[in-house]
């Protein structure tokens, strides 16, 4: 080994011992005839010291000589510092160098390689190896390889057994685009990368490996955004011989044990709500339960007043911003601003400020007595110093407007506190979903998730009207990990192909192999996926799922570091029977 310790290692117990590390030079501080080098590793940071008069003066010349992100190695004696740093681990101790080599010199790095920098995001994409020298990135990576482990530990310790599928697969027609892969020997035909290994777990189930996970990679070519990559990491988990409640049990077990072992949080209780509930309640699938505005419908309570935009309405419904009657007319106006954006869509917004001294002021007073705002104010629970804020039009994109703005006065009035996780399973959503685009149903969440038995007869009177099997766990406003129960049998199967708009022969030729599998034995089962990168992003505290993988991509899908996707030769396009013909 080219070192005894490691750069984070040594203490106060350390004092005299003859020590060699190796590492990189984080900064060097000259005054002559001193000289401090601080020395990293991805254990820490040492500092060495280059004396005058008890170094060698070759010695001297040799560490002046040293710049930023140096690779060396140093040998001398542990000694106590005599100005102590308490901000890091080894403060109270400084290698007393004697020995200095210089293991290989390094240009001027094109950003400060510390926890603050001065680099933008472009610039540490394009050097990315260099932006994993950080502490700050280095510790979400270490935060990552923690959760895996111990999702490892718990799933084995459940019974479930780790079993690797392919990564080279069949291109099918539901969900996101596939990423494509020529095949060189059967021109003309493609493989594509997997979505996720839907099918051959559920084959795994045939098989009889009735507990199945994989931590795998999955591909899907979407439009980017900081929660979402081309490849991204699931623990993907498959069980036979359950029903939900199972499945529920078993992963909220995981999750638990994960905030235990790697944040040393008790979660507490779960709760449960169904689609119907969320969508009713907080305007999207997936609430941030960390604060309360639930949403109040004031239909029969602001309709009938002779004020049209009410009147007209689809959906009058409203939140209560607890403690926010303080905002200025000018924060109003902005929040009207804010919601008119087309990123929002809404017409405008109507607000009521409840006075300290018990008077009801709003925008509205042209229509509504205080009688009928105490209404509304009893309606939403409202106590003297709350603002109530309440938007209209057709129920479906009110009820999304009204979503944002919820978030938006959580964030702002401080209320998304990133230290407080609050855990929820979402049930009971439909199985089908309209698309206007194609004029017909698609599946919510793919063509394999089962029906509730008792919805069954509805798929041919009112298809739109029947419930899945299925279930998403959400943490503070992110999905982190959805499944459900499966279709196992073939007849079924093929009945929900045909609602989906599958003639035979195409559910044939796509899901052929899972169809003929069904009459082998198939057991009843179930499972789900949680997005890791997500998961680690949300333990880390963060908005983004780019700071935990590696080797991100950026928002056009590109490396910036290896410079790709790119053109490849004009001898690997023949090899593959592929022309290309760029649209202009």
């Amino acid at each position: 080994m080219l070192r005894t310790h490691t750069c984070g290692e040594l203490r106060l117990d350390h004092v005299n011992q003859k020590v060699t590390l190796a590492g990189w030079v984080q900064r060097v501080r000259n005054k002559g005839g001193l000289i401090w080098v601080d020395l990293r590793d991805r254990y820490g940071v040492t500092q060495l010291i280059f004396e005058e008069g008890s170094t060698e003066k070759e010695l001297l010349e040799k560490a002046a000589q040293l710049g930023r992100e140096f690779v060396i190695q140093a040998s001398g004696k542990v000694i106590e510092r005599t100005s102590k740093n308490d901000k890091i681990p080894t403060g109270a101790i400084e290698i007393k160098a004697e020995e200095l080599t210089v293991l290989n010199p390094a240009k001027v790095p094109p950003f400060i390689i510390e926890d603050e920098t001065d680099g933008g995001d472009d610039l540490r994409m394009k050097y990315r190896y260099l932006d994993l020298r950080r502490g700050v990135v280095r510790e979400k990576l270490q935060l990552r390889h923690r959760m895996m482990q111990e999702t490892r530990k718990y799933m084995d310790g459940q019974g479930f057994i780790e079993v690797e599928t392919p990564v080279l697969i069949k291109s099918t027609p539901e969900g996101a685009r596939d990423f494509v892969v020529p095949s060189r020997v059967n021109p003309g035909e493609f493989y594509a990368l997997p979505q996720s290994p839907q099918t051959f777990k559920q084959l795994l189930m045939v098989s009889g490996f009735d507990r199945y996970f994989q931590i795998v990679k999955c591909f899907r070519d979407e439009d980017l955004r900081a929660d979402r990559q081309p490849e991204f990491t699931q623990i993907d988990c498959e069980m036979s011989f359950v029903n939900q409640e199972d499945i529920l049990m078993t992963f909220e077990g995981l999750v638990k044990s994960l905030f235990r072992e790697v944040k040393g949080i008790e979660l507490g209780e779960v709760d449960r709500m169904t689609f119907e509930d969320a969508m009713k309640g907080y305007g999207n699938d997936k609430p941030d339960l960390r604060f309360g505005m639930k949403f109040v419908e004031l239909d029969h309570l602001a309709k009938g007043k002779g004020f049209s935009i009410f009147d007209q309405a689809e959906l009058v419904v409203g939140i209560n911003a607890q403690g926010a009657a303080g905002y200025t007319r000018k924060q109003v106006d902005e929040l009207t601003d804010w919601v008119k954006r087309p990123q929002i869509g809404a017409k405008g917004l109507v607000y009521v400020r409840y006075n300290e001294d018990g008077s009801l002021k709003s925008s509205v007073d042209k229509f509504y007595s205080q009688e009928d705002l105490s209404a509304w104010a009893e309606a939403f629970g409202a106590k003297p110093g709350d603002l109530m804020l309440v938007l209209s039009g057709d129920a479906k994109s009110t009820r999304k407007q009204l979503s944002e703005l919820r978030l938006k006065m959580g964030e702002d009035l401080g209320l998304r506190d990133r230290n407080v996780f609050k855990p929820l399973w979402v049930i009971d959503f439909p199985l089908l979903e309209w698309d206007e685009e194609t004029q017909r149903y698609h599946a919510m969440h793919h063509p394999f998730t089962s029906p509730k038995r008792e919805d069954i007869p509805l798929l041919e009177s009112d298809p739109g009207s029947v419930r899945a099997n299925a279930y998403d766990l959400v943490i503070n406003g992110v999905e982190i990990g959805g499944g459900s129960i499966r279709i196992h049998d073939r007849a079924t199967q093929q009945l929900m192909f045909t609602h989906l708009g599958f003639t035979p022969e195409e559910a044939q030729k796509q899901f052929g192999f899972l169809m003929e599998a069904f009459e082998y034995g198939a057991p009843p089962h179930g499972g789900i996926a949680f997005g890791f990168d997500r998961l680690c992003a949300i333990f880390g505290g963060s908005d983004s799922i780019r700071d935990y993988i590696a080797f991100p991509k950026n928002n056009s899908g590109r490396d910036v570091m290896i410079d790709t996707p790119s053109t490849i030769s004009e001898d690997q396009l023949q090899e593959l029977s592929i022309k290309v013909a760029l649209k202009k």
